[in-house]
């Protein structure tokens, strides 16, 4: 185990208040640091990758191609999410298919755990909308969900009522900061390929609809031959509908993307077949080759990166690992890399 050479309350300057940098801000202020977090953009954050994210905290579902690592990371961070934000929504998810896409459901199924079978009519008791559309479903009770442009806000008071400082149009750098006393976390995303140059883009499209004629409680997934597709209810009658993953660093939504969004809304339930479109839009997630997250440690100076399409499952674990690390040398070898 090393022993860091800081103190406990050393100041802490954090570089990015997209959700890896807010949740790693919000955990050493309440640790009693001197937290000043740095963010490029203003506070409306629209120009960060979380504004375009789909914040589903579904780390039993995301075992069916993630590492082990991910659900690792994802089921501590459902603890830390339940703690510190206990009105986050924990209504479960559902997965469903329809009868071409069985074996597909089935193998999802089995790479998956966490979950319990419904029959049509077990679905149509959790979800009435969804009576008669499918024949059965997996539920996954313990996974939530959270709406991105509205927590990110809640994260970031949370922070100053912790007594950090949040400088928005701050647009530094991790050298930029070289002479600061004390910690330094450079939570940039692919901004921070000046000194990371093997991260990349992936580009994540979403769309937002909006109908009075459906109601869901909880992400339904459903089950496509490229990739699983789902369906997030927000408030106000609004859903948002994503889950494309094509490597390309673009920001624009492709043709085909939007006809297999909007196609699988539509199979999920025909009312959503007359919901008013409300916005289009896309975010490059930061990703490392092999898609798994790093924490970079070079002394007092701490990168958070390559959190890929899961930054708000494991944002709040990483945060507990920094930490951990910074406070007693505490090294998570299968996240963490010292220089």
């Amino acid at each position: 185990m090393l022993q860091t050479t800081k103190r406990p309350d050393s100041p802490v300057s954090i570089i990015g208040a997209g959700i890896a940098g807010a949740w790693q801000a919000l955990l050493f202020a309440q640790a009693g640091h001197a937290v000043t977090l740095h963010e490029r953009g203003d506070a409306a954050m629209t120009d960060a990758t979380s504004h375009w994210a789909g914040g589903m905290l579904a780390p039993w579902c995301e075992a069916e191609v993630a590492e082990p690592v991910i659900s690792r990371l994802g089921l501590r961070s459902l603890d830390i999410w339940r703690r510190e934000l206990p009105d986050t929504p924990f209504n479960g998810s559902l997965v469903v298919a329809h009868p071409r896409e069985r074996n597909d459901f089935e193998r999802f199924a089995r790479m998956t755990g966490g979950h319990r079978r419904l029959d049509a009519a077990g679905l149509a008791e959790l979800e009435p909308s969804l009576e008669g559309r499918f024949r059965d479903a997996l539920f996954f009770p313990t996974e939530g969900h959270v709406e991105p442009r509205r927590v990110l806000p809640k994260l970031h008071e949370r922070i100053k009522a912790a007594g950090g400082t949040i400088k928005f149009s701050s647009d530094v750098s991790a050298q930029d900061l070289q002479d600061v006393d004390g910690i330094v976390i450079d939570c940039r995303g692919l901004a921070a390929r000046d000194e990371q140059p093997e991260l990349r883009g992936v580009k994540g499209e979403m769309i937002l609809i909006e109908t009075g004629e459906v109601e869901l409680s909880r992400p339904v997934r459903l089950i496509h031959p490229r990739w699983p597709l789902y369906v997030i209810p927000r408030e106000q009658g609004l859903f948002m509908l994503g889950a494309t993953s094509i490597e390309a660093e673009d920001t624009g939504v492709s043709v085909r993307s939007a006809l297999e969004l909007l196609g699988a809304a539509y199979a999920v339930h025909p009312a959503f077949g007359e919901a008013r479109i409300v916005e289009f839009g896309s975010g490059l997630r930061p990703a490392f080759p092999d898609n798994l997250p790093r924490i970079g440690i070079r002394g007092s100076r701490i990168s958070v990166n390559g959190l890929y399409r899961h930054g708000f499952l494991i944002a709040p674990a990483l945060a507990e690992l920094t930490l951990q690390y910074v406070q007693r040398g505490q090294i998570d070898n299968e996240v963490m890399q010292c220089a």
